[in-house]
């Protein structure tokens, strides 16, 4: 019997998420309905709730897994990542209008179908524009949170540049779309001096978004610490240990 290339694509990337949570002590998959799209996630490890919110053109797995933050946050914490919207095994809109405010809206799904009050977050690249947006948007949701790999995008300011030549060059109706939406997920100056949820921001020292994005946050906050990872680029920094250990020494500063 023929199997369509979605379905086929769709139990792969399920197999190789279960071989990546089987070493995992207490791994389990699952899936709930946000506002009509279907939202996938692993949960791993015992304690605290921690919910990781990947990159763009990323996934849970490829973000968190591999490069072996969930397997040293589960150590002490209840690890939580969940497949944005568009990506990994979740469902894949191709409008627009189906990214934006619902990719932040989807967190806090995720925390309700899991009667989760209130939880760490952690976000890396375009999941650390979700994480920043929840934390001006639902405060009273959030102990703590990592930014990880981005800083500030000024909602007040044009569209930046390299936000316009990326959704010029995608050609995967998902990824073009959600890229889209980011306007949507800025923030004001005023917004963002409200924010009174305690917050770091990690970031390889090479990295792009270092003089764009958290440069332009430190002069507005200087009172939220930022963490270098020496010799790290936006793609290499989430393989390094010191990565790992920055945000691990954060949640637990922050218990």
């Amino acid at each position: 019997m023929a199997i369509a290339k979605g379905t086929a694509r769709r139990w792969v990337l399920l197999c190789f998420c279960m071989a990546l949570t089987a070493g995992i002590r207490g791994a389990e998959l699952g899936s709930f309905d946000s506002d009509g799209t279907k939202i996938r996630y692993y949960a791993a490890g015992r304690g605290e709730p921690v919910i990781l919110v990947h990159g763009f053109m990323a996934s849970a797995a490829l973000n968190w897994s591999i490069p072996g933050v969930t397997k040293h946050l589960a150590e002490k914490y209840r690890v939580i990542a969940l497949d944005v919207r568009g990506h990994g095994m979740s469902d894949k809109p191709d409008v627009p209008e189906a990214y934006g405010l619902h990719m932040v809206e989807d967190v806090v799904s995720l925390m309700d179908h899991l009667k989760i009050e209130k939880a760490r977050v952690v976000g890396y690249s375009m999941g650390g524009m979700i994480v920043m947006k929840m934390a001006a948007l639902h405060p009273e949701r959030m102990k703590s949170a990592v930014v990880g790999g981005m800083g500030w995008i000024d909602a007040g300011k044009r569209r930046p540049a390299f936000l316009a030549e990326l959704g010029s060059r995608l050609r995967n109706p998902a990824f073009k779309a959600c890229s889209a939406s980011w306007p949507a997920l800025t923030i004001s100056e005023d917004e963002l001096k409200s924010i009174k949820v305690p917050m770091t921001v990690v970031i390889g020292d090479d990295d792009g978004f270092l003089k764009s994005t958290v440069e332009p946050l430190m002069a507005v906050r200087p009172d939220i610490p930022v963490v270098k990872i020496p010799g790290a680029n936006h793609r290499s920094c989430i393989f390094k240990p010191e990565f790992k250990t920055a945000i691990r020494d954060f949640l637990d500063e922050t218990e």
